[in-house]
């Protein structure tokens, strides 16, 4: 396909923001140049995913309104794009790529694949197309197979009998760790198969609990990466040459928290953030990636110290802070703790911890309402998973960062991004995690230690395994059937959290559907 030219439009469309969506096609439709055709991710005019909008006669009016005004406005245009869009045809609703030339519609495309798993459920609104035809452009034929049409054959060899020379395939696939891999193998499969060249475009940016990678790349019909876009990051460019790297499993985590938080905050009308700031290692690193995403001026943190809040604890938050250049204000829960215990006097044991954590909730509530400043809750998987959290206390917020992440994961990325600095004080990746709700206490007064709940979590959630194989990895099986009481039993407190990025396969929430009561365990 040397004689036609391609570019890939990498871009962080919002949904539901038509117009604004449009105006991101046109600017980067025109810095593309003369290029033959400008390919765009999977319904980028909708933005990714358009759930129960699709639903609204409203919105697909205002769809095809805004793709008339982009026919009118790229009349003149050299190149042709490719444009995913819900499309309205015959009554039914499809997922489709429109290839505009010169001002027309001369095709489209229907998905024929609709996901049902997972994060996905598009046929809840979505008609599946047929088998697609090749598309006749300049002489050539285009074989457009939109995302979850790429992870089977039958599309491919379809595209293929009828002549097509060169596979398409605009997406909107969401991150989660070793998510690239599989997506190259995939395309490897169809090109092999098909002995067709492949160009793969991919959404970037933060949708609510998703995060879009980007990542986009070209391959030949050897197999061979020809291109390969940022991560990331907004990215144009063709279908040679660039090559851009890989990050590290990690570094792929830290960016994809990052990104997720920045779109959450900004594509929310949010500029500013707010955080308790407790001297351990969650909000630490909270605190950090809020920083790297929104710059230190958006972000205040706040400790809200009790009795039981160590010496420790009020050196490390302050030093932190100051290493990040953040003020930290400091607002003692002394007085509203006594108050409760005077008004309450049996409160004790696991009432008294949580009342503590209550108040904090609420004060971090007030605050955020009184600054207009977007709350952020700090918990991790491995404790959300168990519940070791307090609804309506250490839970309140309106994002969580975290929520996808083990406690292991999170010491990771805090060594990752120290690097070879001390951004955040050592004394916070060594000390033993602590609520600081009670006196001498620690995590593992409720928990076990994190290298081993962490491993058996993952053994529930991601593996979906029984107690029998995972024992076989060395675990008491009583200690496996402790955990999965309180990872069941944890499930109402997670149908009440905040929304976090989700960076594995089985992320709490859309992933994993478990019912809140259930007596099974197996």
């Amino acid at each position: 396909m040397t004689s036609l030219s391609f570019a890939l439009a990498q871009v962080n469309p919002t949904v539901g923001d038509i117009k604004g969506n449009a105006s991101l096609i046109l600017k980067h439709w025109k810095q593309a140049g003369d290029v033959d055709l400008v390919i765009f991710p999977e319904l980028v005019l909708s933005g990714y995913p358009p759930e129960d909008l699709v639903l609204k006669a409203a919105f697909i009016e205002a769809l095809h309104a805004e793709i008339k005004s982009l026919l009118i406005r790229s009349q003149t245009f050299k190149s042709a794009a490719l444009i995913g869009t819900p499309w309205h045809e015959s009554g039914k609703i499809y997922n489709a790529a429109l290839l505009i030339e010169q001002g027309a519609i001369k095709a489209i495309t229907f998905k024929n694949h609709l996901p049902e798993y997972g994060v996905f459920d598009e046929p809840r609104v979505f008609t599946a197309g047929p088998l697609p035809e090749p598309i006749a452009f300049r002489d050539h034929k285009l074989g457009v197979l939109i995302c979850e049409d790429m992870w089977y054959d039958d599309v491919t060899s379809a595209l293929k009998d009828k002549g097509a020379e060169v596979l398409i395939v605009p997406n909107g696939s969401p991150f989660e760790t070793g998510k690239d891999e599989t997506r190259k193998m995939h395309a490897a499969n169809r090109v092999k198969e098909t002995g067709l060249p492949l160009i793969y475009v991919n959404q970037v940016g933060g949708q609510d609990d998703l995060l879009f990678d980007g990542g986009s790349f070209a391959m030949d019909t050897r197999g061979t990466i020809t291109a390969q876009l940022p991560f990331f990051t907004e990215s144009l460019g063709g279908q040679e040459g660039n090559l851009a790297v890989t990050p590290s499993e990690t570094a792929s985590v830290y960016a994809a928290l990052t990104l997720g938080l920045r779109d959450y905050v900004r594509k929310n009308g949010f500029s500013k953030v707010l955080l308790g700031l407790s001297g351990g290692v969650d909000s630490a690193i909270v605190a950090v990636i809020a920083v790297d995403a929104l710059g230190a001026d958006n972000v205040g943190c706040v400790m809200l110290p009790s009795r039981f809040t160590s010496t420790d604890s009020l050196e490390d938050a302050k030093l932190l802070a100051h290493n990040l250049g953040l003020k930290l204000e400091n607002y003692s829960i002394g007085e509203p703790l006594r108050g409760f215990e005077q008004t309450l006097p049996d409160l004790a044991g696991l009432a008294h911890e949580n009342i503590q954590s209550r108040i904090r909730g609420v004060m971090l509530m007030a605050l955020s309402n009184a600054r207009g400043a977007l709350l952020l809750s700090t918990g991790n998987k491995s404790e959300m998973a168990c519940g070791y959290a307090t609804l309506y206390g250490d839970m309140n917020g309106a994002f969580n960062p975290l929520k996808d992440v083990y406690k292991t994961e999170v010491y990771k990325l805090c060594a990752w991004r120290n690097g070879e600095t001390q951004l955040i004080p050592g004394r916070i990746l060594t000390k033993a995690p602590t609520a600081e709700l009670k006196d001498n206490q620690t995590d593992q007064d409720s928990l076990p230690p994190y290298d081993v709940l962490d491993d058996i979590l993952h053994g529930l959630i991601e593996e979906n395994s029984g107690i029998e194989d995972i024992a076989k990895r060395g675990h008491d099986p009583a200690l496996i059937s402790r955990v999965w009481t309180m990872l069941d039993r944890a499930e109402y407190k997670r149908r009440q959290a905040c929304p976090g990025v989700k960076i594995t396969p089985r992320a709490f929430g859309r992933d994993r559907r478990i019912p809140m009561t259930n007596r099974f365990q197996q």
